[in-house]
């Protein structure tokens, strides 16, 4: 049987599995339909005006590697015929008895149809060989990664910036002590404004995605915006949150503000079951050694840590720290609607620079704060307003029934 060579096959085969760790099987198999392929485009590109190439036309056809010769055949099952019409699906059954005594019309055969030029289709081979090596690599490596850091998803890892690359840095990561660096975006929008990136600058990372398919740049994005890297910082710098006496209730932070003319801001609700530890303190620690280490991995970022209540009218006004609070009118429960009444003093601090300081209250609270001055409140007027609305809202869902369980969009 004719073969079509391919150099040093076998020690090709042999050396990519031992160094990459790849099951030779799986190699012998993508090569096996790299090569399949590649005939179909050969064959395609030499008979472009055939009309009969379609796209089923080639499913007869097979490889077959040959390692020991360092090559590989080219096969087809063809139906055993007396007339031949399709000499890529027939064979003539005297043609193929001398080789076959039992075959018979009707029947089927396999047969070596590697064509006779294997120049040309030999480097189309070597070419594809070197292509399906390359893509197994790059599967292989895509699997490690998933593999290695699918758990750690959502934890923070040590970033080494390497390089800008089209508004994204690209940061090198590794999943441990003396583990092999893997690189991760870090895209513009989970940046932070106050950062200082420069090759080989260090910074604490969030993990935030691990891709787990073929993906376009790094399998990895990481995020020094999420408030999950600050929940993280202070877990780590406040003792009793590991010992579980105190917890994080929510996180509202706004790393990326609309308008640079306001920077970066957290609020934090802590609370605990232990009537003789304070959270917020806790928190700030002595002479506010615990958050400013906070405040500095985040370049400055400014941290509000709040007392969390299980009475939202104590909780919005905690919220809206360091705004001093008149009195919180819990509207609409139902629509999680609030008025907050401060005097005419506090109002621009309860609202916040550009509105930062209730947008943040509102997020963590999950309430709609409206801030109105004490002086100028008509409580008569806003409580009729707000029932109008109410019953504005009941008689609409009277006219809009809950659509039937088993629709889809339901």
């Amino acid at each position: 049987m004719s073969i079509i060579n391919l150099p040093n096959l076998k020690e090709l085969i042999d050396e990519i599995s031992r160094t990459h760790n790849l099951p030779k099987p799986d190699l012998h198999e993508a090569l096996r339909e790299a090569l399949l392929k590649g005939y179909e485009k050969h064959r395609r590109a030499r008979e472009f005006s055939n009309p009969n190439f379609t796209e089923e036309y080639f499913q007869n056809f097979d490889v077959e590697l040959d390692l020991a010769e360092g090559g590989f055949r080219v096969l087809a099952e063809k139906m055993i015929v007396t007339d031949v019409q399709d000499p890529d699906h027939e064979v003539a059954l005297q043609e193929v008895q001398p080789f076959i005594p039992e075959a018979q019309l009707g029947g089927t055969v396999v047969l070596d149809v590697s064509p006779e030029d294997r120049k040309e289709l030999g480097r189309m081979a070597a070419m594809q060989t070197k292509q399906v090596f390359n893509q197994l690599l790059r599967e292989l490596k895509r699997r490690l990664i998933q593999e290695e850091f699918q758990d750690l998803e959502g934890t923070v890892l040590q970033g080494r910036m390497l390089r800008f690359e089209r508004g994204s840095w690209i940061v090198g990561v590794s999943s441990g002590y003396n583990q092999t660096e893997v690189e991760a975006e870090l895209p513009r929008k989970e940046q932070l404004p106050n950062d200082n990136y420069r090759p080989n600058s260090t910074y604490k990372m969030f993990l935030k995605q691990v891709h787990d398919g073929p993906h376009k740049g790094p399998q990895l994005v990481v995020s020094r915006a999420d408030a999950g890297l600050v929940v993280y910082l202070f877990a780590n710098e406040v003792p009793e949150m590991e010992d579980e006496i105190v917890r994080i209730v929510a996180v509202a932070r706004e790393a990326n503000p609309p308008t640079p003319k306001v920077g970066p801001r957290t609020k934090i609700a802590v609370d605990t079951l232990d009537r003789d530890v304070d959270p917020v303190g806790a928190c700030i620690g002595s002479r506010g050694s615990r958050i400013q280490a906070v405040v500095n991995e985040l370049r400055g970022e400014k941290i509000d840590v709040i007392r969390w209540s299980p009475d939202p009218a104590t909780y919005i006004a905690n919220a809206l720290s360091p705004a001093q609070i008149e009195s919180v009118r819990l509207m609409d429960p139902d629509g999680r609607q609030t008025h907050v009444l401060v005097n005419e003093n506090q109002l621009s601090l309860a609202i916040g620079k550009e509105g930062q300081n209730v947008r943040l209250a509102a997020r963590l609270t999950g309430w709609k704060i409206d801030i109105k001055d004490r002086n100028k409140y008509d409580p008569a007027a806003e409580d009729a307003r707000i029932q109008t609305l109410i019953t504005e809202r009941e008689q609409q869902q009277r006219d809009d029934p809950p659509p039937p369980a088993d629709d889809p969009e339901a």
